[in-house]
């Protein structure tokens, strides 16, 4: 090294300023993490227990080693002069545990001895990498033969034939973003962003939109959506309209929404409640009974990610991040470790969502007076008629 160089590096004021500077680089309980933080300390321990490693990170070790497998790569970092570098596993450990609790940067800082920025980088960085490398596997756009099987799986467990999804909305609460007026302050009364999502038979997402301000209807954002453009241009791989079962009637396959969404060629609503006699009651019923599949999956991905239990306290961009990977997550765990079978939870009574702006066409109304009428003949079950 230079002499020069040496000498400065020498001078007591120099040796002083870098020392103080230096202090900060790791903080001194940080610098023990290796054996007191709780990824050293448990994750070995989780490995001998299937069962507690499930409640821990809400998946089988198999799934935790197939995602850390996937987006290792993306993750990983070098060793420094100065320190050791955080190992993709615990990175992956410490984003699962945020996900899956809730809990603040700060809580998972002081017990995985980092720092908070440290924790805040490591979430964002993890969730990108696992929507980027695993979202074209687990989430991509459906072909047209991967409709028809969605759509033999909704007639065989809900009694629905040409159904190729459900649709539906889900506020997720975040913190209230600075100089935003009221476009994240939904008609709940919290902040928040929406994912919107369809869903196939088995409470899988077949596409997902988030990000959207709180304060929009469903209808709205559906409206600006890429999947209503797909629909409405003839880009989303839809099947050919197809004779419905034991019937000559030939319809075309649709989406299932509620009363906030229109009415479309390839999308259902519920008639309007005012005024329903018992064929347009069945049918109600019937769109309703297979509809509440994405409502199921809504319910798996709370119960799963507490996180969404509670206001996710990032910018919204970061949380829309976070949504999506948990989306992701969502169709992993299904996929590699199945899903328990769904009980058929109640009718929604949430009347409080804008349904302005959802006219329909007259060939719309069409295509669902001939599934009610389908409903109450060739297609009849004989629990329908409990509803009445």
């Amino acid at each position: 090294m230079d002499t020069a160089l040496l000498l400065l590096l020498e001078n007591p004021l120099i040796k002083r300023r870098l020392a103080k500077k230096r202090r900060f680089w790791t903080h001194n309980i940080n610098r023990s993490r290796e054996r007191f933080g709780e990824f050293f300390h448990l994750y070995k321990s989780l490995q001998e227990d299937s069962e507690r490693f499930y409640r821990y990170f809400r998946m089988k070790e198999s799934t935790f080693s197939y995602i850390l497998e996937k987006v290792e790569w993306r993750i990983k970092k070098q060793n420094s002069n100065f320190r050791k570098a955080i190992s993709p596993i615990e990175k992956l450990a410490l984003t699962s545990r945020f996900l899956a609790t809730g809990l603040s940067y700060r809580a998972l800082a002081d017990s995985f001895r980092m720092g908070f920025s440290t924790v805040a980088s490591i979430v964002k960085d993890v969730c990108t990498a696992i929507w980027e490398e695993l979202q074209p596997i687990h989430l991509g756009i459906p072909s047209e033969q991967d409709l028809l099987e969605i759509s033999r799986h909704f007639y065989k467990k809900w009694n629905f034939p040409n159904c190729f999804g459900c649709i539906d909305g889900k506020h997720i609460r975040i913190r209230c973003p600075s100089n935003t007026g009221t476009s994240y302050y939904n008609y709940k009364q919290y902040f928040s962003i929406v994912l919107q999502a369809v869903a196939d038979a088995n409470c899988r997402f077949i596409f997902i939109d988030t990000g959207a301000f709180g304060k929009q209807s469903d209808g709205g954002i559906f409206r600006e959506s890429a999947l209503y453009q797909h629909l409405v241009t003839g880009k989303l791989n839809i099947p050919a309209d197809r004779n419905l079962p034991n019937s000559d009637t030939k319809l075309p396959y649709v989406l299932l929404g509620d009363e906030a969404y229109p009415l479309l060629n390839h999308l259902l609503k519920p008639y309007p409640r005012k005024n329903l006699d018992a064929q347009k009651t069945i049918f109600n019923y019937r769109l309703s009974r297979a509809r509440r599949v994405v409502e199921c999956a809504f319910g798996i991905l709370a119960a799963k990610w507490r996180i969404l239990t509670k206001a996710i306290e990032t910018s919204p961009e970061n949380a829309e991040k976070i949504v999506n990977c948990i989306c992701v997550l969502h169709n992993i765990i299904i996929d590699k470790e199945g899903i328990a079978l769904i009980e058929e939870p109640k009718e929604s009574t949430d009347s409080k969502k804008n349904r302005k702006n959802n006219s329909s066409t007259e060939q719309a109304r069409d295509i669902r007076n001939c599934y009610m009428q389908y409903f109450n003949n060739e297609g009849a079950v004989p629990f329908q008629y409990n509803v009445l």
